[in-house]
């Protein structure tokens, strides 16, 4: 699941209330982050303020947490033999546990995100546990699938970064209304498709190794992918206008999350070009 609350609006929000203190410079005055209220001084890379490393850094901790949770869920998943030969899997009820606490984090941080420093290690933890236990399902069946879905995101991650960094992908303001608005089209849709179909209607057309179904798996990992340069943007910004430290881990939450739902997409796609 994306957040596509990571924008201007939430950095100029940012600005007002979680703007780094002001660092004293060597000759003893004081000068102010970039973009603050009070003026504009040099890039501070002092220890109050957010900084690419510090975001990488606080990003790396989210992934360990994430990958040794996977570690227990896929762990948790079992495995026999159908009568007809087939393999089954038996989900744990622990991972659902998972997506919804993740669900709920993810949401918390839309309008709490000064709590991110305490929030997206235990999101890590829960989806984690979830992705985990998702892998495996699908391995199960189609043995290889997760190291080719794991490349292919690496792939991906590295595609956009190089084309973010060398300006060919420019997040512009209609760039970034577009991609988020589509965003939200799509976690509507999903989430009209599980309400029904808990009530009963199979809706699920895009679960489908058919034309259409491979079509909207790609569409959906496109837009992933291009939530990523939303990502990089977020955090060069942040970086620029000087905001406080702890917004590192809510720069590092919000590329968790987009490279989650890459992930969990480019899985998808893969199982279903190969079921074809």
């Amino acid at each position: 699941m994306a957040d596509p609350i990571l924008n201007d609006k939430t950095l100029e929000a940012a600005r007002a209330g979680w703007a780094a203190p002001q660092a004293p410079s060597p000759g003893g005055q004081v000068w102010a982050p970039p973009g603050s209220p009070t003026g504009d001084g040099p890039v501070s890379t002092w220890k109050g303020a957010m900084t690419v490393r510090g975001t990488v850094t606080a990003t790396a901790v989210l992934f360990v947490l994430l990958l040794a949770s996977a570690t227990a869920g896929w762990m948790a998943v079992k495995e026999k033999t159908g009568l007809d030969g087939e393999p089954q899997v038996q989900f744990p009820s622990l991972a659902m546990v998972g997506v919804i606490v993740g669900i709920g984090i993810v949401f918390a941080l839309m309008f709490k995100p000064q709590l991110a420093k305490f929030l997206a290690p235990v999101y890590a933890i829960a989806e984690g546990f979830a992705v985990g236990a998702i892998s495996k399902a699908y391995e199960s069946f189609q043995s290889g699938i997760v190291i080719q879905a794991v490349g292919a995101t690496l792939g991906v991650f590295v595609v956009m970064l190089v084309l973010y960094r060398t300006g060919i992908i420019k997040v512009t303001e209609k760039f970034r209304r577009v991609v988020v608005f589509a965003t939200l089209g799509v976690m509507a849709f999903y989430l009209v498709s599980f309400v029904l179909n808990i009530a009963g209607v199979d809706v699920a057309f895009f679960d489908k190794p058919n034309a259409l179904g491979i079509a909207f798996s790609i569409g959906v990992s496109v837009l992933a992918a291009l939530n990523l340069a939303l990502r990089f943007d977020f955090i060069e910004k942040g970086v620029k206008m000087g905001l406080s430290k702890d917004f590192e881990w809510y720069a590092a939450f919000g590329l968790l999350v987009t490279i989650v739902w890459l992930y969990l997409e480019l899985l998808r796609l893969l199982s279903k070009l190969q079921n074809r």
